[in-house]
């Protein structure tokens, strides 16, 4: 591990199993100072996960033996100033930050009958209004930080496909897959790259032995996707040696044929 000095912001580290947890290990093997949200009450109602009370607190000391410095504090996107708070406690505990990995969703199954307003709403605010409002102040206080042009870089989670009972999720992904290119360009100049990432299907706990036996003979490898795969990908994306890759939404799967 060789200390770097840069902060990066993971959302949505709630538990062991998690892409956000792989992503922040990873990040902090790299000498990388790690702030990480998490949002238990949602987190823990969701299938396969069961309830990890500690974990927080567990996580972050796993991250400092790495050798650098972790915080973390519990974030509901959908909060109108969940933003500013979260930039406001990365700042005051750890500095400027120069990495924001956008892994926070909301998912539940939507199809043409269930799907309605209020849940689209819902989506909308976790899923979309809260990463593009963290990301427009997140380029600004970094340009106010590096006002000479630095090394940022905002990174996405997104996903795809034709599952019909994920109408209102796909679609919220969707809308943050169109808007990395235009971002990408009009934070070029910051020295902020822009990137997405679609991982497939993860087994992040998720996944029951029925769902399994479904989507295994769709990996052409021969296994599920598993959360370090995403959180390698991450890594790459944020070192200093995919500074001219910007703009794209790259496919982590496995060659998943589900698409």
């Amino acid at each position: 591990m060789v200390q770097n000095n840069r902060v990066a912001i993971v959302t949505g580290a709630s538990r062991s199993k998690g892409i956000g947890t792989a992503i922040c290990h990873a990040l902090a093997a790299d000498g990388i100072d790690v702030f990480f949200t998490h949002f238990r009450s949602y987190d823990s109602s969701v299938e396969g996960n069961g309830e990890e009370p500690e974990w927080p607190e567990l996580l972050a000391k796993q991250l400092r033996a790495y050798g650098v410095r972790a915080e973390q504090m519990s974030l509901d996107l959908s909060f109108e100033d969940a933003s500013v708070d979260l930039l406001d406690e990365v700042e005051k505990r750890l500095g400027t930050a120069s990495i924001l990995v956008h892994n926070a969703t909301y998912q539940s199954e939507t199809n043409f009958r269930t799907l309605d307003g209020s849940v689209l709403d819902h989506y909308y605010q976790v899923n979309n209004r809260g990463p593009i409002l963290l990301s427009t102040a997140f380029a600004k206080r970094f340009e106010k930080a590096f006002p000479s042009g630095g090394d940022g870089r905002i990174l996405f989670l997104v996903s795809g496909g034709p599952d019909p009972n994920n109408l209102a999720y796909i679609a919220t992904k969707g809308a943050v897959k169109a808007l990395t290119y235009p971002l990408a360009v009009g934070l070029a100049s910051l020295g902020i790259t822009v990137n997405s990432v679609d991982p497939g299907p993860t087994d992040s706990g998720w996944i029951n032995n029925d769902l399994r036996d479904q989507l295994l003979p769709l990996f052409p490898k021969g296994r599920i996707g598993k959360p370090e795969d995403a959180a390698k990908l991450i890594r790459f994306l944020s070192s200093s040696e995919a500074d001219w890759i910007t703009g794209q939404t790259i496919h982590s799967d496995g060659g998943f044929l589900g698409k």
